[in-house]
């Protein structure tokens, strides 16, 4: 793919910002990823929505092949402006499609700038890899995360275990951070097939110096479960809700 001449034109943010280049409009909610060892918010996902509230998959449904590019760009852009207009603490993490990535180093010039143009530190932004994206090469993800780290960013792979293993991700540059898929946290704490496929994740990223979010906590039974091996970073509906353009306020179980 051709390198686009605007993403080295920082005046581009705004009118990604606007959603130029897309037949469709979106904005964000916000839902918290807790740290329950010091109970905070490690971080606020940006998950995408329409203006009226439509879902994510309403939205992505209009994704293509021919507007991939362009989404995945105006979604940083907006993201960085929404967190940075509600003048978010936590760390950022955004979904990003690697297929739309051809070079990491060209691709992130557009984040860059808006972060500037929106005064958002660029070491609060996590990329969250979409997992269940079925990728060429696995070579490709490999490039991206190395160049992202290099430039401060911190990295995850969304969805583990939700239909690719990407164990061969895992081993060539395991990233910063592992979300557990949500159907595999659910009814875990009776699920001893569940409880053994977890245990060895944990293993894994403990072996390979990474942390590991559980995410569609809904029951408290989940939550001490997976507490009591070792996690600390949850997401779900038992701490709160997405926020429709807000950063809601997590509750702590007890």
């Amino acid at each position: 793919m051709a390198q686009p001449d605007m993403l080295f034109d920082e005046s581009h943010c705004e009118a990604c910002a606007c959603g130029e280049g897309l037949e469709f409009q979106f904005t964000f909610a916000f839902q918290p990823i807790v740290d329950v060892a010091t109970r905070t918010v490690f971080a606020y996902e940006a998950l995408v929505r329409g203006l009226n509230g439509e879902s994510a998959g309403d939205i992505l449904s209009r994704v293509n092949t021919q507007n991939r590019y362009a989404f995945d760009q105006i979604c940083r852009v907006k993201a960085v402006k929404l967190a940075s207009r509600l003048d978010m603490k936590s760390l950022l993490s955004i979904n990003f499609m690697p297929n739309a990535v051809y070079q990491a180093e060209y691709c992130i010039r557009t984040t860059l700038a808006a972060a500037e143009t929106y005064g958002f530190d660029t070491r609060r932004i996590i990329f969250e890899i979409v997992e269940g994206e079925d990728l060429a090469s696995t070579d490709h993800l490999v490039s991206i995360i190395r160049a992202y780290r290099k430039m401060g960013f911190q990295t995850a792979i969304d969805d583990f275990g939700a239909g690719y293993s990407r164990l061969n991700l895992m081993m060539a540059s395991p990233p910063d951070l592992l979300k557990l898929d949500m159907l595999m946290v659910r009814n875990v704490d009776n699920d001893k097939n569940k409880q053994a496929v977890v245990n060895g994740i944990i293993t894994m990223m403990a072996q390979l110096g990474g942390r590991i979010i559980a995410e569609g906590v809904e029951t408290e039974a989940e939550y001490y479960w997976l507490l009591s091996r070792g996690i600390t970073l949850f997401q779900g509906y038992l701490f709160a809700r997405p926020g429709f353009e807000t950063l809601p306020e997590p509750q702590f179980p007890a």
